[in-house]
């Protein structure tokens, strides 16, 4: 590569990526559109295996998917929200029961506690927020009612991203086709099979993860329910959703389960329950949900994904988010690519010698 295609690659890579900020507002429904039409494409292609025409298996899919963010809506969501006003309600004796053991602790020790705000503070500022919130789903209506451009720009997005969703999952594979015969003939092997890399990639990690999330959030959540923790839903969801990071949802969902368990039941024996039913989460989650989902294929590391989330929703807002773990799945391929490009230089370059 000369020095002048060089100076092009890079001046088309800052241009892109000062288009791609610029148009983010309007991009965003379409990246949603686009990766939810990525990870059920899998699943219309196994039903056309089975004699069943494109669209309609585009339909059957479509209205499963919108059905269970339908059931989610109605059934989690307000669960979680009860979970939290509770939360927000319990956490004045919360305080006080972690101040009196800190005082007599700390008395013993002729030392002064260093918790020393009164609780009737703390009590009266959460029920102010409270009232002042009135739910999750009512502030994030105030939100968006803030201002009239905003509401009509939610309302688009919200009756946009269903339909781009309806056609490019229809279109796709057509559309994949379409994309590769726009690549030069001279690299259209190479970039096909850093393509296929990047696909594998991705697809681990948002297709197969998004499944152990769910199930990890599911099992934590009956377990602490079985073992009677009133915030079981708040704790098991959370957990499961930073499970992403291996390890991480077992040491936070164990943490909140082990404190939320002795201000509730102020006996040191029932963390035992509490802790066997984050092992078995995480026996399962070893042994047979990441294995059966994800597989043994090399995704991306986990510090690749917290870096990239943070970068793109530093520099996108919202739509880096998204943008993120696809991007960082093709820089990760790319950097596999060149670094064993690099080796067999290297190895050739020896052999020479």
């Amino acid at each position: 590569m000369s020095s002048l295609q060089k100076w092009i690659l890079f001046i088309g890579v800052f241009a892109v990526g000062w288009i791609l900020w610029l148009l983010a507002p309007i991009l965003t429904p379409f990246l949603v559109s686009a990766l939810l039409a990525y990870m059920a494409d899998p699943i219309v292609d196994r039903l056309e295996l089975k004699k069943i025409p494109r669209t309609l298996a585009v339909i059957i899919v479509f209205f499963v998917m919108l059905f269970g963010l339908l059931l989610l809506l109605v059934i989690l969501i307000p669960r979680i929200e009860s979970q939290l006003f509770i939360l927000l309600q319990k956490l004045p004796s919360y305080y006080d029961w972690l101040h009196n053991h800190l005082t007599s602790l700390f008395e013993v020790q002729n030392e002064t506690s260093p918790l020393s705000t009164d609780s009737s503070d703390i009590q009266k500022v959460l029920m102010d927020h409270i009232k002042n919130a009135g739910g999750i789903a009512s502030w994030i209506l105030g939100s968006i009612a803030k201002s009239s451009f905003a509401l009509i720009n939610f309302m688009v997005n919200c009756l946009l991203i269903p339909v781009v969703t309806f056609y490019l999952l229809r279109d796709w594979d057509i559309l994949v086709e379409k994309c590769k015969t726009m690549l030069p003939i001279t690299s259209k092997s190479t970039v096909l099979m850093l393509a296929n890399q990047s696909d594998k990639v991705l697809a681990e990690f948002m297709r197969g993860q998004i499944m152990v999330m769910f199930s990890l959030g599911v099992i934590y959540t009956t377990g602490l329910w079985l073992c009677g923790i009133e915030m079981a839903l708040l704790i098991g969801m959370m957990a499961g959703l930073v499970s992403f990071v291996p390890y991480l949802g077992f040491i936070v969902g164990l943490l909140v389960a082990g404190i939320v368990t002795l201000i509730q039941f102020h006996d040191i024996s029932h963390l035992i329950p509490v802790i066997a039913v984050f092992g078995v989460g995480q026996l399962l989650e070893g042994m047979i949900l990441t294995p059966y989902f994800v597989g043994e294929k090399i995704g991306l590391h986990p510090v690749a994904v917290i870096f990239s989330v943070m970068a793109g929703g530093q520099l996108y807002g919202f739509f880096g988010i998204l943008l993120a773990l696809p991007v960082a799945a093709v820089i990760v391929v790319l950097l596999r690519y060149f670094h064993q490009q690099y080796m067999n230089c290297t190895v050739i370059t020896g052999k020479l010698r």
